[in-house]
């Protein structure tokens, strides 16, 4: 298939993907970002409904100390990591930032706990740039297709820019993160009706 004809036939099967994390700003979005490693958004959602009642702001949520916030994200698991980069990218998001959340991948990777993936969605979903972040979902639908062949996901980030035209990166993104979540699943995934079956590597190997 060309990559014309691959986009299409994510468009038939998610016409409508989205960002399924909660949010309402751009800092909303870092701290649930940081908080789905490893997570699914619906247990993300669920913590951050109550936390971001209260602490929405870099501001807000340095009032916290670092056991206290531990508290709050527990379920979201590795929380002591996850609580450490969220007070200290707030402190950053305000000293060098001016308590706005910035908009380039150089200065989102600055930030702590905030690599390529993450910065990726922030300027994709918060800010509508074009960008391909590569979580788990896409690391394994890409390599299965064969659209990539590496455990990278940098690398696998650089083969789907190139594969792919740039006005469709963010939009193929989260129809990859769906298909990777509920029908390419990593342990008996649904090979029924799937439109990839004939370039899937997965599939011939099992079929």
């Amino acid at each position: 298939m060309t990559n014309a004809q691959i986009s299409q036939q994510f468009n038939k099967l998610f016409p409508n993907a989205t960002c399924e994390l909660e949010y309402k700003t751009p800092y909303q979005l870092l701290v649930a970002v940081i908080l789905s490693a490893q997570c699914t958004d619906k247990r993300v959602n669920i913590v951050t409904k109550e936390l971001f009642k209260k602490y929405n702001t870099p501001q807000a949520m340095l009032s916290l100390s670092q056991s206290q916030l531990e508290e709050k994200i527990h379920s979201c698991g590795f929380f002591r990591n996850k609580a450490k980069n969220i007070l200290q990218a707030s402190k950053d998001i305000i000293e060098k930032f001016g308590g706005q959340v910035p908009s380039t991948m150089e200065e989102l990777c600055s930030l702590s706990g905030v690599g390529r993936k993450t910065a990726n969605v922030v300027i994709s979903v918060a800010f509508g740039g074009d960008a391909f972040a590569v979580d788990t979902h896409v690391l394994r639908v890409s390599n299965r297709l064969g659209l990539a062949d590496s455990d990278d996901p940098n690398k696998v980030e650089l083969a789907l820019r190139k594969f792919f035209m740039q006005k469709d990166w963010s939009r193929l993104h989260y129809q990859m993160v769906l298909f990777g979540r509920y029908k390419c699943k990593a342990i008996k995934p649904d090979c029924n009706d799937c439109p990839f079956q004939d370039m899937c590597k997965f599939y011939k190997k099992e079929k």
